[in-house]
C-alpha cells in the first residue's frame, strides 16, 4: 500500500521543502499538496520548482493536486471568495476556471495525474443552470487537463451537487467518460441514513468511476477529518468496500485536518501519529483482501 498524506494536514502553512522532509521521514511515499496559494503558490514558478526539487530529493511521488476551493486574499488564510465549477454567473465562473487552469498547468513544471475538484460549494443545491455550468466547465477543463496529462477527479461531499448518487447521475447523463471520481469516506459517513449502511450507499454509485480516495474518520455528526480509527468509521466494512474497487492499487490519501493550535504539538508527532493510522490501516485491509 502507497502511504500518501494530503498537506491539507498544514495548510495555513507555507508549503517547504523541509516540511516535505519530514513527510518522508515519517514513511510517507507520496503526497496530495492543496492548493491554497498561501501553501503553496501554484502561480509561482519558482514555487513549483522548488516543490518539485524537494519532492525529488525526498523520493516523495506528487498523487495528486487539490484544487483550490477560494480565491487567497491574504498571505496569511484563503479568502471568502468561493471558486465553484457550478457558477451560473459567466464571469465569476471563467475566473473559477481559470483558477483551475493554472493548477493544472502546474504540470507544466511538476507532472502529477490527478486534479481533485469539488462540484460546487459545501452546501450547493441541485439546480438545472448549475449542473448546465458545471457541464460547461468540466468540459473545457477535462481538454485543458488532457493536454497536460492530467485527469480530472470530482470528490463526494456533503452538498447535493456532491452527492455519490448525483454525480453518477451526471457522469452517466453527460457522458464526460475522461472525469474520474474520489471517494472521500469521511463525508460517506456523513451521508443520511443508517450509520451501517451509509458507506456501501456512497461508495455503490462511485465504484466503477473511482481514481483516488480522500481517507479521514469522524464521529458521524461533524466534518473532524480524524485520523483512522479515531472515529466512529467502521474500517473493517470500509476496507472490504475499497478493496472491492476495479481501479487497483486504489490510491489512499490520508487527509486530516489541522489543528487549531499547530505550534502545541510539532509536525513529526502529528506526523508519527499519522504513520500510526496508516499501519493499522494497511493491516486492516490486508485482512479484508
Amino acid at each position: 500500500m502507497q502511504r500518501l498524506l494530503s498537506t491539507y494536514h498544514f495548510v495555513s502553512r507555507r508549503l517547504s521543502p523541509e516540511m516535505l522532509g519530514q513527510v518522508a521521514e515519517a514513511g510517507f511515499h507520496g503526497v496530495e499538496i492543496f492548493c491554497t496559494r498561501s501553501h503553496f503558490d501554484f502561480h509561482a514558478p519558482e514555487t513549483i520548482r522548488e516543490i518539485a526539487g524537494a519532492l525529488a530529493d525526498h523520493r516523495l511521488k506528487l498523487a495528486s493536486l487539490h484544487a483550490p476551493t477560494n480565491r487567497d486574499l491574504s498571505a496569511s488564510r484563503e479568502g471568502g471568495s468561493p471558486l465553484s465549477l457550478c457558477e451560473v454567473e459567466r464571469v465569476r465562473r471563467i475566473e473559477a476556471m481559470d483558477e483551475y487552469k493554472r493548477a493544472i498547468d502546474v504540470a507544466e513544471l511538476l507532472p502529477f495525474p490527478l486534479l481533485v475538484l469539488h462540484m460546487g460549494g459545501s452546501r450547493e443545491t441541485a439546480d438545472p443552470r448549475k449542473r448546465d455550468a458545471a457541464f460547461s466547465s468540466l468540459e473545457h477543463l477535462m481538454l485543458h487537463a488532457r493536454h497536460a496529462g492530467v485527469t480530472l477527479a470530482i470528490e463526494n461531499t456533503l452538498s447535493e451537487m456532491g452527492d455519490p448518487a448525483y454525480l453518477h447521475a451526471f457522469l452517466e447523463e453527460t457522458r464526460l467518460t475522461g472525469i474520474r471520481l474520489c471517494f472521500d469516506i469521511g463525508h460517506a459517513h456523513l451521508a443520511e441514513g443508517p450509520a451501517e449502511e451509509r458507506l456501501e450507499k456512497c461508495f455503490a454509485p462511485m465504484r466503477g468511476h473511482l481514481a483516488t480516495t480522500h481517507i479521514h474518520d469522524n464521529h458521524g455528526e461533524k466534518d473532524e477529518h480524524l485520523p483512522p480509527f479515531a472515529g466512529s468509521l467502521d474500517w473493517a466494512a470500509a476496507a472490504k468496500l475499497l478493496a472491492s474497487a476495479p481501479a487497483q492499487p486504489l490510491p489512499l490519501v490520508l487527509e486530516l485536518k489541522e489543528q487549531s493550535a499547530p505550534e502545541a504539538t510539532p509536525l513529526a508527532a502529528q506526523l508519527a501519529t499519522a504513520r500510526q493510522a496508516m499501519d493499522r490501516l494497511e493491516r486492516t485491509l490486508q485482512e479484508a483482501r
